[in-house]
């Protein structure tokens, strides 16, 4: 394999841990080099996030490479090549060269080799099939230097073959699209993944999310969400997602505020949700994407129509709304709403007052209750929680001494705030026993 050219190095490249990964594989005299991700984002000048480094050592001996030189190799993916090295507390994900021996649409089978060229046409994108030495000497098998640069993501070899290989390639093209894509998609892989849509119901929810979030979170989403739909995708992995048009506003509105894309933010902007419909929706798209837990609750709080947010809100409304939600969540049913309504709403002067408000803080805690004498349990939570809706009620205006003395009066005392001691009881007074009268003497 020969090399084509050369990018600067980047700091990666040649930082410590970096440079004692290298050189405990390279001691044997063989090559290692970057791969994949990295080296792709180093081209277009992009922040690696992780490290891939492919060699020709069988994996034992990269684990006692590894080893010799003072290194922790983890065996993360031995059966298909893969060793975790850790150099300072930063890892690395080394892996053997090989080839597919046998696919089944979602794992393969491997044999190892030693011929770059063959671990190249086994990756499922040009773009991702770049090597890269310590230098930024740049190794190109598969033509993807110049797909990457114009925009061109193109499958290695035949587009159905590739597929079928694997059916998640059929979402990682659109994610990579979305990404890195311009101009117009290659046609034959746009064919080859709707042929094969139906596949995609054999993978795991994980793995389908996985890609589905990323998708989400690119620059412009709507368009790619656009295409997934007109291939008859969208409706295999996500039929709830009709409202497309909001997603585009919401990016618009993201990018202009310079907020940082939320993938579940513009999954709920995407749901054309029915009164009362909320939470059965949620439950059904959270059970079927395996969402986790912070996940679930976000779309949840997001799509909550107890909390209404329009804009004819006005200052009250807002500060009620900050405090329910806080600043973040607040911001997030703004930009949500907004979407919704379109371009014709204007929320500028609620989430300007937002940026100059401090979120409420409510004064009392279940402490105050008990030392005013109310026994701990159900009932200590009743009370704060009317006290909170009078202080709610009231604009937020009364204090803590206000908020104590509501306290007292829903709690039916007036007591001080520590109940005074009880008093002694004084010993009850007796009689003065009677003296018994001596016996008479006998005469």
């Amino acid at each position: 394999m020969k090399p084509v050219e050369a990018i600067p190095p980047t700091d990666w490249m040649s930082d410590e841990p970096t440079r004692r990964v290298l050189a405990a594989l390279q001691a044997s005299g063989q090559p290692a080099r970057f791969v994949g991700g990295c080296v792709r984002d180093a081209v277009v000048g992009r922040l690696a996030t992780d490290i891939d480094i492919a060699t020709p050592l069988p994996p034992d001996q990269v684990i006692a490479a590894l080893e010799k030189a003072g290194l922790k190799a983890i065996p993360t993916g031995i059966d298909h090549g893969t060793i975790t090295a850790v150099a300072q507390g930063f890892a690395y994900e080394v892996t053997t060269l090989r080839h597919d021996v046998e696919t089944d649409g979602r794992h393969a089978v491997v044999a190892f080799t030693d011929r770059w060229e063959e671990d190249a046409a086994r990756r499922d994108f040009t773009m991702n099939a770049l090597y890269a030495d310590a230098d930024g000497t740049l190794y190109d098998p598969t033509g993807g230097l110049s797909d990457l640069r114009e925009g061109w993501v193109r499958f290695i070899g035949n587009p159905a073959a590739r597929i079928a290989e694997d059916a998640l390639r059929i979402l990682r093209f659109f994610r990579f699209y979305a990404w890195y894509g311009i101009g117009q998609p290659d046609a034959a892989a746009i064919a080859a993944c709707s042929s094969a849509k139906d596949d995609l119901t054999s993978l795991s929810a994980e793995r389908v999310w996985h890609e589905l979030s990323r998708i989400l979170a690119a620059p412009e989403p709507a368009g790619v969400l656009s295409l997934l739909g007109s291939s008859g995708i969208l409706q295999v992995v996500l039929p709830e997602a009709t409202r497309l048009e909001a997603v585009q506003l919401l990016a618009l509105l993201e990018a202009s505020a310079d907020i940082e894309p939320d993938p579940i933010l513009r999954l709920a902007a995407s749901l054309a949700v029915l009164p009362g419909e909320a939470p059965a929706m949620v439950k059904a798209l959270a059970d079927r994407l395996k969402l986790s837990g912070a996940e679930r609750k976000k779309l949840a709080t997001l799509l909550d129509p107890a909390i209404a947010i329009e804009p004819e809100m006005d200052d009250r409304a807002v500060r009620r709304a900050l405090y329910r939600l806080g600043l973040q969540g607040f911001m997030d049913r703004v930009f949500l709403s907004w979407a919704s309504l379109g371009h014709n709403a204007d929320f500028r002067p609620q989430l300007g007052l937002a940026g100059r408000s401090e979120v409420p803080v409510f004064p009392l805690r279940g402490a105050d209750a008990l030392e005013i004498g109310v026994p701990a349990g159900k009932r200590v939570g009743e009370l704060l929680k009317a006290v909170e809706d009078w202080w709610i009620d009231g604009d937020f205006q009364a204090g803590r001494d206000d908020c104590l003395a509501r306290l007292r009066k829903f709690a039916g005392s007036d007591a001080p705030k520590k109940p005074a001691p009880a008093k002694k009881k004084a010993p009850a007074k007796t009689s003065p026993a009677k003296k018994k009268k001596a016996p008479a003497k006998k005469a």
